[in-house]
Parts: structure tokens; C-alpha cells; sequence
């Protein structure tokens, strides 16, 4: 029988609730006066997370390819070949760029969304298993994205504690995965903010075929970091379900 509160661990043989939601704050003892927190499965969230960010990669794949049809077509239409063929080309460039900004805005809000409620299903839970682990409050979940210049590293501060949290008692995981992802997130966003601008004002076709190589890479960049994004993601919900299961470590007599 599953659990009557969280719906995911096995009810104990002589109740209608878990061990965790029982004794939640075995792991540790909360701060006097602080709220009682349970522990949730973060398993679906953060699988709907990693699909939605394994889509957002797919895009970029067409994205690249709308960024290398378009720098093709108008590095011909620079070389004075204006035929039929090109102009057809040149249509479908335009379509594909159009179609791939629209994708791209679409799955970034859905991703967002998604994203920050499995952030916050995550530093809840790491903080029953580690109360006192926490340098930022809970509200920098969200307000750590939104918040001018501490939201270059705010996120990763916040991540780090729940990855260290969440980490098996005497194995730290390294974060080596977490600065990758991080340093991927910052670059993504600077680079898309210097190349929209650059798009926005290249109005011949030469200025449109010098600006394609930039925008290529910041496509590229934006697939990796979703796919490293979606790694931390597997791996910090696949931490936190293994140290759920396996419960508060019991200290053995010497």
C-alpha cells in the first residue's frame, strides 16, 4: 500500500504513512519553531524537466539547421546569384527562422516553468535531510532567476546546497557536472543576448550572412547547455530518490 500523504513510498506494515512522512526529519532534526516538511517525490518532476529539455535541444538541432540554410542562401545571394532556386531557398530560410524563434520562446517558457517547481520540489526536500545546510532562503528559488546581478550566481549557490544535501552521508558527489551546467547557463544567456541584438539590426543580405556564424554558435551553445541541464536534473532527482529509500543512516554501536 503506497503511502497515504506522498503517495510514492510504501506505507508502513502497521500505518497508513511511510517511514518518511512519520519521521521525516530523522535525517536531521529541524530548527526549533521551523514548519514540518515532508519529503515529495521528485522522480516525476524531474523526469517531465529533462523531457521538456531534451526537447529544447531538438529544437536547436532546427534551429542550426534554419542558421546554416540561412547563411547558404545568402552567402549566394552576396555572390550575385539570384535565380529562382536561390529566392526559393531564401523563402524557406525565412520560414524555418521564423518557425524555429517561435519554437525556441515556446519550449524556454515551458521549460522555465517546469524547471522551477522541480528546483523547489528539490531544496524542500534537501532540506529535510539537511536543515542547516541552506546559505540562501527558499524564496531565491524562484526570486534567484528574476533578481538583476545575483541571479549570475545565486541558482548555483542554491544548487550546490541541495546537491550537497542530497548527497549520500560520508560520499559527497563531486560538482564538477553542476559548474559545467552553470558556466553552459551563463554563456547561453550571454551569447543569445548579444546575438539578438546583432540580428535585430542586420538588414542587408551581407550583414544577415555575417551575423549566421554567431548565431550557429549561440544555438549551439543553447543545445549543450540543455543537455547538461537535463543531466543535472537526472542526477540530482535519481540522488535525492536513492537517499529517500534508502532512510535517515542509523549510527552503529562501537
Amino acid at each position: 500500500m503506497l503511502c497515504t500523504r506522498c503517495h510514492h513510498f510504501e506505507a508502513a506494515p502497521d500505518g497508513v504513512l511511510c517511514t518518511q512522512c512519520t519521521a521525516p526529519a530523522g535525517f536531521q532534526s529541524p530548527p526549533v519553531g521551523a514548519p514540518k516538511l515532508w519529503l515529495r517525490s521528485p522522480v516525476g518532476l524531474g523526469r517531465a524537466t529533462a523531457v521538456l529539455l531534451a526537447v529544447a535541444a531538438a529544437v536547436d538541432v532546427f534551429a542550426l539547421g534554419a542558421d546554416f540554410l540561412t547563411y547558404d542562401v545568402t552567402g549566394d545571394v552576396v555572390g550575385g546569384d539570384l535565380g529562382d532556386d536561390v529566392l526559393d531557398r531564401a523563402d524557406l530560410a525565412d520560414t524555418l527562422t521564423a518557425v524555429a524563434a517561435s519554437a525556441q520562446a515556446a519550449v524556454l517558457l515551458a521549460c522555465a516553468v517546469v524547471y522551477v517547481i522541480w528546483f523547489w520540489r528539490v531544496r524542500v526536500n534537501a532540506e529535510v535531510f539537511a536543515p542547516d545546510g541552506h546559505r540562501k532562503a527558499r524564496g531565491w528559488v524562484i526570486a534567484g532567476w528574476v533578481v538583476p546581478f545575483v541571479g549570475f550566481w545565486y541558482p548555483r549557490r542554491i544548487m550546490l546546497d541541495v546537491w550537497d544535501a542530497s548527497s549520500p552521508e560520508g560520499r559527497p558527489r563531486g560538482h564538477a557536472l553542476v559548474n559545467a551546467w552553470w558556466t553552459l547557463w551563463l554563456l547561453t544567456t550571454g551569447a543569445g543576448r548579444f546575438v539578438s541584438s546583432m540580428a535585430g539590426e542586420a538588414d542587408t543580405s551581407q550583414e544577415i550572412h555575417d551575423s549566421m556564424p554567431q548565431m550557429m554558435f549561440a544555438d549551439g551553445v543553447d543545445l549543450v547547455a540543455a543537455l547538461f541541464a537535463a543531466a543535472v536534473v537526472l542526477r540530482l532527482t535519481r540522488m535525492q530518490d536513492e537517499k529517500a529509500h534508502r532512510g535517515p543512516a542509523v549510527p552503529v554501536a562501537v
